[in-house]
């Protein structure tokens, strides 16, 4: 493989939003060890599995949004691939059926370590959100009628990324739930759904011109900037609510030293008059998230 081409496939890939998938796993096992349960086998299939979605839903937002024309010039952030020409429409169907392929694999693996192999009730409903997730990751912006394109991106992502993928990851390192749990699933479900409002803050123009309707369109972009504001606090707010339930040293906030950057995000993001100046908040939003994650779950675990 030519290295122009490998770069456009590492691009197609975008490796920048890993950190942020990666975290509801991160989240997930970072409780199950405070409470005593923990399998290094289903926090490594965990941790393959979202790679192998968060990299399909990329690349069938390349292809989709290319087909569906959200891929047009008034679009900010990093160039698509697909648009751009760096990979063929053949070429990135091939790819999303190989990933596709690929997490299907791992997702099958991590149940059996976390439930085992043979058919039952929870092996079946584990099976059936692992095809759900799949799915979703491709209809966000691909299909004939892509979900993400009638305001529903939002629900998914928080959904996926947060219910989803905490308490999952959780159960299978544990095989149980509690209702303490939805607190850390939740925020970071507001969190990875402030991330895509950010985006769809930048991309309002765009998006309004091909017809897109993402939640910014519909609500405007001042009240996308409460809603943006809602979604972080109450992130940090839920973390706070499970720590003192949860309470053993006053070391347990100390992930609360993130509060700084998110503050300093508002404030950008309040002042922003020119949606495309949003773009290099993007990154930063994304890494403040992964960053609260990596330092709540090592204040619980110690």
């Amino acid at each position: 493989m030519k290295k122009e081409k490998f770069d456009a496939w590492v691009h197609a890939a975008r490796p920048r939003t890993l950190p942020l998938a990666f975290s509801s796993s991160l989240m997930g096992s970072f409780v199950a060890w405070h409470d005593g349960r923990f399998s290094w086998a289903v926090f490594a299939l965990a941790l393959l599995t979202t790679l192998f979605l968060q990299i399909l839903s990329n690349l069938a937002n390349d292809y989709g949004d290319s087909v569906n024309g959200a891929d047009n010039p008034e679009r900010v952030g990093p160039a698509r691939t697909v648009q751009s020409g760096a990979i063929s429409l053949r070429e990135m169907k091939t790819a999303i059926i190989i990933t596709s392929a690929l997490g299907f694999i791992s997702g099958i693996l991590l149940i059996g370590a976390g439930i085992g192999f043979r058919p039952s009730t929870g092996w079946l409903a584990f099976l059936g959100l692992g095809i759900t997730a799949l799915a979703a990751a491709i209809m966000y912006t691909a299909g004939s009628k892509p979900y993400g394109y009638i305001g529903l991106g939002d629900l998914f992502v928080f959904l996926f990324f947060g219910l989803t993928g905490v308490m999952g990851t959780y159960y299978l390192h544990t095989q149980t739930l509690n209702a303490a749990l939805w607190l850390p699933a939740t925020a970071l479900g507001l969190l990875s759904t402030a991330v895509l409002n950010l985006n769809n803050m930048r991309d309002v123009k765009g998006d309004e011109l091909s017809g897109k309707r993402t939640l910014v369109v519909i609500m405007g972009s001042f009240k996308a900037k409460i809603y943006h504001a809602v979604m972080i606090g109450g992130a940090l707010l839920t973390l706070v609510v499970w720590c003192l339930l949860n309470y053993r040293h006053p070391m347990q906030f100390i992930f609360l030293i993130t509060a700084i950057f998110f503050v300093n995000h508002l404030i950008v993001v309040f002042r922003n008059k020119v949606p495309a100046e949003l773009d290099p908040q993007l990154k930063k939003l994304a890494l403040a998230t992964f960053a609260t994650v990596i330092i709540f779950g090592i204040s619980i675990m110690l």
